[in-house]
């Protein structure tokens, strides 16, 4: 490799690495966009579930086809990309298989690298089969129709080469390891136990044209290893990254304990203690903003809720689960997290195109993107957020959600405001007062 193609090399790499660090910025200020809440309680239990769940993807075998076939793709995808390291060296050196002096460990190394690759070719096109032929119900649900449709359909497809392109430049590899006489810097070193099979295709090929092979498919895999990680910003991909933080700041609290809002707690507290003065009228800054209750747009949520949307991958394993959405109504968990973080892209744009400032743009999530019906048609079960398989909970924003509906609006549907009704003036839900509530038993 001539310093020519080191300097293209080092350009290409700092620009598609750079190019992925300022998207990841515009990812944490997007994030830090949502209102603060402590998530640094039992750090252990905590790295225990990131361990367990993100990392060892124990909640994705919970389904155990699509489980399998997940974690070979995820532990190919991480493990082979270790090479990266090595073509990196070698692109910035002009060397060659930098790592072979490592020997029988580096023939292990390729040889694992080359299996998982296989691995990941056929688990890659049994989901793009899932998804396309065989059609399963939550893959051809509405809310992936469009660009969700063919976003997963495009990370299949980088796999899918990137697979090929790392196998099929083994192979020349190996085919001009073995060139009588020797070619060029191309020593015997590595084992191949899948690409030597490959490597037939070029038997009677002058070793030129197999050495133009081999760079080109070094060329593209770089290339494509670059722009698939740039790629994983406009991407449901993104999990991949996102899964570790967002397993490490999953709420701990057993599921169905809703947070009680701090402001009404005071207030309570404030009505309940004898030792207050009911007429003192509790200290007001003239400049702070009024508190929200609950939530109407991205800002209202708070970090880790906006970190679950982008962390979302769009499995619909909550929707394909929700009592709600199975029984026909418009609810889909799924749709929540999907929503939420397109919110919050546009409200990101919106700072972008306004240098650091947001401007009111007359939308919000409510409404704009999700509607009274589908917040209302949830049970609060905790299915979604059971079922997750990197702990994201779309039932903490449709609670924050309707809390604003409740306490911001009043637009309780009528049954709710009858029964609240009851609780303040009877103290019960029934529309019975205390005195009469036991006349059933006198009825024969």
């Amino acid at each position: 490799m001539s310093y020519l193609d080191n300097i293209f090399f080092a350009i290409l790499l700092i620009l598609g690495v750079g190019y992925f660090t300022l998207n990841v910025k515009k990812i944490i200020r997007n994030i830090k966009l949502g209102r603060d809440i402590n998530r640094s309680d039992n750090p252990s239990q905590r790295w225990k579930n990131m361990a367990m769940i993100a990392l060892g993807q124990s909640k994705m075998v919970k389904r155990p086809v699509s489980g399998i076939l997940h974690i070979i793709v995820y532990v190919g995808f991480v493990i082979i990309n270790i090479e990266m390291l090595e073509i990196i060296i070698d692109g910035l050196f002009g060397t060659h298989r930098v790592f072979g002096f490592m020997g029988g460990f580096y023939d292990v190394l390729i040889g694992f690298f080359e299996i998982l690759a296989a691995l990941v070719l056929v688990a890659a096109i049994i989901f793009y089969a899932r998804r396309n032929f065989i059609k399963l119900k939550r893959f051809i649900h509405s809310d992936l129709k469009g660009w969700p449709k063919s976003d997963a359909n495009y990370v299949l497809y980088f796999e899918v080469v990137l697979m090929t392109l790392f196998l099929l430049m083994n192979a020349a590899d190996y085919h001009l390891q073995n060139v009588s006489g020797g070619f060029m810097d191309f020593h015997q070193v590595g084992a191949f136990p899948v690409s030597q099979y490959i490597a037939s295709i070029f038997d009677g090929m002058p070793n030129g044209t197999v050495y133009i092979v081999e760079r080109a498919a070094w060329w593209l895999h770089i290339i494509g290893v670059l722009i698939f990680l740039n790629y994983l910003y406009f991407s449901k991909h993104l999990h991949i990254l996102l899964a570790f933080p967002n397993t490490y700041f999953a709420d701990l609290n057993p599921k169905g304990k809703f947070d009680n809002l701090e402001s009404v707690t005071n207030e309570v507290k404030l009505m309940m203690d004898p030792n207050a003065d009911p007429f003192a009228a509790a200290p007001v800054d003239a400049d702070a903003v009024p508190s929200k209750f609950g939530a109407s747009d991205v800002q209202d949520l708070n970090w880790v809720q906006l970190m679950n949307a982008y962390t979302c991958t769009e499995c619909g394993r909550c929707t394909s689960s929700c009592p709600a959405n199975i029984t026909g109504k418009k609810l889909s968990p799924r749709k929540i997290m999907m929503d939420t973080r397109d919110r919050l892209v546009e409200v990101g744009n919106n700072i972008d195109a306004n240098k650091g400032v947001f401007v009111p743009d007359n939308k919000t999530l409510l409404n704009d993107y999700i509607t009274p019906e589908e917040l209302w048609a949830c049970t609060s079960c905790n299915a979604c957020v059971e079922e997750c398989p990197v702990n994201i909970s779309p039932l903490s924003i449709i609670m924050d959600m309707r809390r604003y509906l409740v306490m911001e609006q009043s637009a309780a549907p009528m049954s709710l405001n009858a029964m609240m009704t009851n609780v303040e003036n009877n103290g019960a839900p029934w529309q019975y007062s205390q005195q009469d509530r036991l006349n059933w038993k006198n009825e024969n």
